[in-house]
């Protein structure tokens, strides 16, 4: 059982610095969830500073990408350059600056990059499906202040990711369909991971005030 998973729903999680580190000006609440389920709603009601994770996706021709459904797997973490998003996250916890990508995903390439400046903010949130993957390493660095895991009914979760992606012409609408399916079917699976890699599962509206007091 993780640190994170001990403390009851209600209590904000930080953890500790490691022995020796260098204490970071501000730390990050990492945020996953199932795609759809409503984690850039909720970054848009806080008002923090927030790093998409997802535009840390390798582009649509890398050699190793994987594949499902006869496409590429896009919730596949190996579909997904972690080691960069920790360094981004890392620099801008301590330095409050990062240059950090900017992604398409419609046409599954990056497009150019950013200057990030958190400087002057409490608390930072990066968000995306595979911010569990970063927990061990977050905290290892000294800069992770808790990780939330969004859950809510999962048909509601599958319908509005599809108002989401057909709204956004993210894919073809067959392809859609057929994706949404397999992650509606996988959703369970999905959540007892990123709980056991550490994340505290909540609702939008509990994240929302856990977040909020971490900010305070």
């Amino acid at each position: 059982m993780t640190e994170a998973a001990d403390r009851t729903d209600s209590e904000p999680a930080l953890f500790p610095l490691p022995d020796g580190a260098r204490v970071p000006a501000r730390r990050v609440v990492l945020l996953t969830g199932a795609s759809g389920s409503g984690k850039t709603s909720l970054t848009r009601r806080l008002g923090l500073p927030v790093v998409e994770l997802d535009d840390f996706y390798h582009d649509g021709d890398h050699p190793d990408l994987p594949h499902r459904f006869g496409i590429v797997d896009w919730d596949d973490p190996a579909s997904w350059d972690g080691a960069a998003a920790l360094v981004a996250l890392d620099r801008l916890c301590r330095d409050g600056r990062a240059e950090v990508p900017v992604y398409d995903i419609s046409t599954s390439r990056r497009t150019g990059s950013t200057q990030l400046d958190v400087t002057g903010a409490p608390l930072l949130v990066a968000e995306g499906i595979f911010a569990a993957q970063l927990v061990d390493a977050c905290r290892a660095e000294g800069i992770l202040a808790d990780a939330i895991c969004l859950r809510r009914p999962r048909v509601v979760t599958a319908w509005y990711r599809l108002l989401r992606d057909l709204g956004e012409m993210r894919k073809p609408p067959l392809t859609l369909l057929r994706r949404g399916w397999g992650l509606l079917r996988a959703e369970p699976a999905l959540v007892r991971r990123w709980v056991a890699l550490g994340c505290r599962p909540m609702g939008p509206a509990e994240a929302e005030r856990t977040i909020r007091a971490l900010a305070r």
